[in-house]
């Protein structure tokens, strides 16, 4: 059994430490002759009304605006490790499902995520990282990060 990886997933949530994950990544893509790609989920974020109503989501505007601004970020971060377009992708969604989709979607056989992310509201790398760890069909990296 051939266990070289061929195609490698970094999963960007564009924290402090993404540089060091895209490195480990890079790297390790090297080592192999891997293609590197990059993905990046915006958290659909639920709202709910006052009244605890049944949850709708994120407001249509508001949601074009963030995968806007994600897909400028995700671009200017693949420039920096030569990662082409067609290998990078932007979506709206749940992180650890998405994640895992996509690398299914795009016969990934190596997943590279952070082991903890953002503070306050975007506290979920942690939780996108153990979401994608038990539910990818591929190998998972968790590259350990230490807190500044």
């Amino acid at each position: 059994m051939d266990s070289a990886y061929q195609h490698i997933l970094i999963a960007a949530d564009f924290s402090s430490h993404t540089d060091e994950v895209c490195e480990k990544a890079r790297a390790l893509a090297e080592r192999y002759q891997a293609t590197l790609s990059l993905c990046h989920i915006v958290e659909d974020f639920p709202l709910t009304d006052f009244a605890y109503e049944p949850m709708i989501s994120v407001d249509i505007d508001m949601r074009d605006a963030l995968l806007e601004a994600g897909r400028k970020q995700l671009a200017k971060l693949a420039e920096k490790i030569h990662i082409p377009p067609a290998q990078q992708w932007v979506e709206c969604g749940s992180p650890g499902h998405d994640i895992v989709r996509i690398a299914d979607d795009k016969q990934v056989d190596l997943i590279v995520v952070g082991s903890h992310g953002r503070h306050g509201i975007k506290l979920l790398l942690g939780s996108t990282a153990n979401a994608v760890l038990h539910h990818a069909h591929c190998d998972v990296l968790a590259v350990r990060l230490r807190d500044d």
